[in-house]
């Protein structure tokens, strides 16, 4: 691993009754601008109320500033084994515009979640943007080779759109194929209520600072 890596890859030593603690504070926090993200699409007020609403904003920024990390969360775990992405773009606790939240594992090994794509994901009038659907599979994808014991960076993503997928309620489903040397191959799709609107396979390339750590990795639990 390099250093500028492993820079990120942080054993903070927090307890896990201060990761808890943690949760309890920022999570809300995040939901809270997430949904000021879809009322800024959604908003008719006139311009003195946006305005208000942004000395609100202002205010808000002015405290939330006077502590603040510079530079990005990167993966931080504990001497317990609990792991945090929380800024990861599609399932960090702690990034507002992240949809996916509760990862869920399977017996026979595959991995699902359950999404609510509002407006601020549209791309197509009324549909999610190609985007975001490959940015779900991505981290799906990508969270069944690591579950699987074989984790590893993304080589190569291939996209099947089957058809237009609205926004609203969507499953997003992977599990993996097969391993050959430090290369993991990944199915899987984005469903709605009538069937599979997107598909993917995935190729995850285990580096080599990965291979050495194997173990840690698959004893590691899901992230939170």
């Amino acid at each position: 691993m390099t250093d500028a890596i492993l820079e990120l890859y942080v054993n903070d030593g927090l307890s896990d009754e201060e990761i808890d603690q943690q949760r309890a504070v920022y999570g809300p926090l995040a939901e809270d601008v997430r949904e000021l993200i879809q009322l800024a699409l959604q908003t008719r007020v006139g311009a003195e109320d946006v305005a208000r609403a942004r000395e609100h904003l202002a205010a808000a920024r002015e405290i939330l500033e006077r502590d603040r990390e510079d530079g990005p969360y990167g993966t931080r775990f504990n001497d317990s084994g609990r792991y945090r992405n929380w800024g990861n773009a599609a399932i960090g606790l702690r990034n507002a515009i992240a949809p996916i939240g509760d990862l869920h594992q399977e017996d026979d090994g595959r991995v699902w979640a359950d999404v609510h794509l509002g407006p601020v994901y549209e791309g197509p009038a009324g549909h999610v943007h190609g985007g975001v659907s490959a940015l779900l599979l991505d981290q799906i994808l990508g969270d069944a080779a690591r579950i699987s014991g074989h984790p590893g960076m993304t080589g190569t993503l291939t996209i099947r759109y089957r058809k237009r997928t609205p926004l609203g309620a969507l499953r997003i489903e992977a599990e993996l194929d097969r391993v050959e040397g430090r290369k993991a191959f990944v199915v899987g799709h984005v469903t709605d209520a009538e069937g599979v609107c997107v598909e993917a396979e995935g190729v995850f390339i285990a580096p080599a600072w990965m291979v050495q750590q194997r173990e840690s990795f698959e004893e590691m639990p899901s992230p939170e």
